[in-house]
Formats: structure tokens, sequence, C-alpha cells
């Protein structure tokens, strides 16, 4: 799981560019100005379309673009092939922050060194023509925060529907044939992919689908497919946020300054579920706080003691921040995976099921029920049990999961890796969601294995399980 936002004039002026087709016709790539800025990279990148039909096999069926950036390496070698770069969501984007993302220290640490990257913003976000996006609307991984936020999400779903597009397109499935279309019009007899968070779920469709030519894989933050959304949903969030408060407990400063942490934070959590509050003049629903525990347990668990005791003082600033950023996602990409991928084989009542007396899991009841309420209410066409079957695969595999994530718990790895023949399986104590971002150990590991995947990474740098959590106190 992991993260983008936007009804109308958007979807309009996207839909305006797509290119008609009157018959099936087969993928071409074609090159485009890159629309970020590279220049602060000091690496040579460029950008394209794949266009290809939104509906294989149908000679009716119009013509998508999905954006690409090849960024070449800095110090090529030979033997080594392109590594497939597959972002996060669903919903997210590769494209927007790329610039950013090769000009930090930690991406100059194993993109694009000895092995050309390639970056797909997956059809229906990102800069992909078109874009799913549902202006107006709200969306975390938690769900829509409001009813009303759930019923915009689905007359957008509707909306993009009267317009001809066929959102049974949009999944993981259909991605893992963008990726091959991509490998052989770019003439990669071999690739290698690096996922995080939902782009792992792509990587296990192509593993189970479409594995020609994929040499070898890395999977951050894995998210497999057998793994249920919403039902347990609320308790993946809770035990996250219990790790992180258990261990401010075993830190003398954490623990004087936050004292008794769970149980003060199970009674604001009590308070706000018994109805909306009004603070310092606005008012804030259960959903509010339950969307930014999720969201603050994802990346900011060094700070999560600092700001749970800033809203059981009463300061809800932290929530307030996440309230006005969440736009993160393409709504609709986001639900048009979900509803194909993940909630047919989960069950709305199943979501509130042990949640009685954990009212940090309660929470997140309301939310995740919503995501049950959209799916329901769009038709993504013929639903395959294959997608909830855990992958067998003997690609050599490289799993990177953290201590600490509401959203892909490490549990989910280990049972995950039992069908990957020769996988390798990396737990990271302290660290949270998209593990390569902050540990340079596991960047270490990315390049290595990248070199050779038949080797064992050397996890000699990695910290002890009893290392204490760094906490900060300030701000």
């Amino acid at each position: 799981m992991s993260r983008l936002s936007w009804i109308a004039a958007a979807g309009a002026f996207a839909l305006a560019a797509i290119t008609g087709s009157a018959h099936a016709a087969a993928p071409t790539f074609e090159k485009t100005a890159c629309a970020g800025d590279y220049k602060a990279t000091g690496l040579k990148v460029d950008c394209g379309n794949l266009v290809v039909d939104e509906t294989r096999g149908d000679p009716g069926t119009r013509r998508i673009k999905v954006a690409v950036a090849i960024v070449h390496a800095s110090e090529p070698k030979a033997g080594l092939p392109p590594v497939i770069y597959l972002h996060g969501g669903p919903g997210g984007s590769a494209l927007k922050g790329l610039p950013r993302l090769l000009a930090s220290k930690a991406s100059r640490e194993f993109v694009a060194l000895d092995q050309d990257w390639v970056f797909i913003d997956q059809r229906g976000g990102g800069q992909s023509v078109p874009n799913l996006d549902c202006p107006g609307t709200h969306l975390t991984d938690a769900g829509p925060p409001t009813d009303q936020d759930a019923r915009a999400v689905v007359a957008c779903l509707k909306g993009f529907q009267a317009k001809g597009v066929n959102i049974a397109r949009y999944n993981a499935v259909e991605v893992a044939k963008d990726v091959q279309d991509l490998r052989q019009l770019l003439g990669f007899k071999q690739i290698d992919l690096f996922g995080g968070s939902y782009g792992t779920r792509i990587e296990a469709a192509i593993q189970a689908h479409q594995p020609q030519g994929v040499r070898a894989v890395v999977q951050d933050s894995p998210w497999p497919p057998e793994a249920d959304w919403t039902v347990g949903g609320p308790a993946m969030v809770s035990n996250s946020i219990d790790i992180v408060m258990a261990k401010c407990a075993v830190v003398a400063e954490c623990a004087k300054r936050y004292p008794d942490l769970k149980a003060k934070l199970a009674v604001v959590a009590e308070r706000w579920l018994a109805g909306p509050q009004t603070i310092n003049g606005k008012t804030y629903a259960a959903d509010d706080l339950g969307g930014w525990l999720m969201d603050a347990s994802y990346f900011t668990a060094g700070v999560l003691p600092r700001d749970l005791w800033k809203v059981i003082q009463g300061d809800v600033a932290p929530v307030a921040d996440f309230v006005e950023s969440r736009d993160y996602y393409s709504e609709g990409q986001f639900m048009t995976h979900l509803c194909k991928e993940e909630i047919p084989f989960e069950s709305r009542a199943d979501v509130a099921k042990g949640t009685e007396n954990d009212p940090i899991a309660r929470l997140m009841v309301a939310p995740m029920q919503r995501i049950h309420d959209v799916c329901k209410a769009i038709d993504v066409g013929p639903i395959s049990k294959a997608e909830q079957e855990p992958v067998k695969t003997a690609i050599p595999t490289l799993f990177l999961a953290a201590e600490i994530d509401p959203g892909c718990p490490p549990e989910l790895t280990k049972a995950a890796a039992k069908g990957y023949e020769g996988s390798q399986v990396v737990i990271v104590t302290n660290a949270t969601h998209g593990v390569s971002r902050a540990s340079p150990c596991t960047r270490k590991m990315i390049r290595s294995f990248f070199q050779d995947p038949t080797k064992p990474v050397d996890r000699s740098c990695l910290p002890a399980a009893d290392t204490p959590m760094a906490f900060t106190y300030t701000g």
C-alpha cells in the first residue's frame, strides 16, 4: 500500500488527448520531451509514451498512453539489464517527483549507476493518458474519509465510463502486459524489476502472468496478492502504532516525556469515535484521526510519540496538517485496482471483526468499509480468483520489509516469500514503509543483488533486533 488525488474538467481534458483507434493495433513507443527538469541530476534522461490499446484484442478500443522516463546509467556495466521501476499506490506516480528523486543523495547510491532505470507512470495515473483523477475528492489507504467522498469517487468513475473509458482495463494484470510491451519495443532482452509498496503487487502480477525476460526482482515493502486490504487492515494499523509506543516506553527520555501513551491515546480515540470534535473552530471526525494515525505510522514513526502527545493534550495540528494534504492519489486508478484485485475477495462485515476492544482499530472501520461501498457501485468486469493466489516463481527475488508498517507488515512478506524459490527476506529493525528510502544498508543490498542475484546479500550493516529506536522530541 502506499500514495496522490483529483472529476470532470481534468477528466475531460485527459480524454480529449487520447488518440482514437478504429482497429486493434500493435503497441508503439513515441519519443517526447520530458515534462520535468533533469539538469540537476547530472544524468541523461529520455522520455516518451508507450501507446497501446486500452483493451487488447478489441478492434473498437481506444489507444492510451503510458508515460515513460528512461534514466541512463552514469557508468553502464556490460551484461546488466535495465531496471523497471514500479511505483506504489495504486494511484501514485513515478514521474511527478522523479527529478527530485534522482538528485537526492539516497538515489545516487543505487539508481542508474551501472544499469539504466526505466520509470513508468502506470496506466490511469500520473502523466499517462487518461489519468483517472477525481478532482475535489479525498482518499487515503484507509479509504474515503467521508460518505460524500465515496459517492464522489463513484460518480467520477461512472463519468469516465460515460466518456468511453473501460475501467476494467486499469489493474495489475494490464500493467504487467504494458511492461512486457515496453520491454519488447525498447529492445530489452532481459529486465530487472524494482517495486515499492503497491508496486510490488504489480511485480507479483508480472512474475505470475508475464515473467518473460525478468532476471531479478526487488520488492520494497511488499504487498502480496493473497493479503487482505480491509479485513484485518484496522488491526495492522493498530499494531504498528503499538510497536512504536512500545519502543518509546523502553527509551528513557521518550518514556519520561510521554508516559502511558497507549492508555491515553485510547481515551482520545474513544472520544473521537463518540462524535465529531470541534477544536479551535474546526470540526474533525474520527475518520480524520484514524487516517492521520495510519499515515503517520507509515513514514514518521520517529516523531509519532511527540505528535501523539500533542493530540492527547488537545493540540490537533498534526491531524489538521494531514487533513489538508490528503490529495496524493489518482482516486479512480486506486479504486479500479482495489475493486478488481482486493475487495472481491473480502467481506465488508468482516472489516469490523476483532476491533470491538481496540479503539485505534475501530477508527479505521468506517473508511475501509467505504472502499467496499465504492466497489459495489461500479463495474470493473469479470473477477478472477487468480488475482488472490500466492505467487510461485523461481525468479530471484529480494524482499525488503520494515518492522513498522501499517499497510505492509513484515508478517505478510514472510508468508508470501515461501512461494518464491531461493528468495531472500530482509526485515529491517526500526524501519518504516519504503525501506530503501531511509536505509543506506538496504540500498547497498539492492545494488549488489542486481549485480549478482545468485549471491546472498550482506546483512552485516543492518541494525540489531534490539537496537533502540531514535525519537525526535522537538518541533
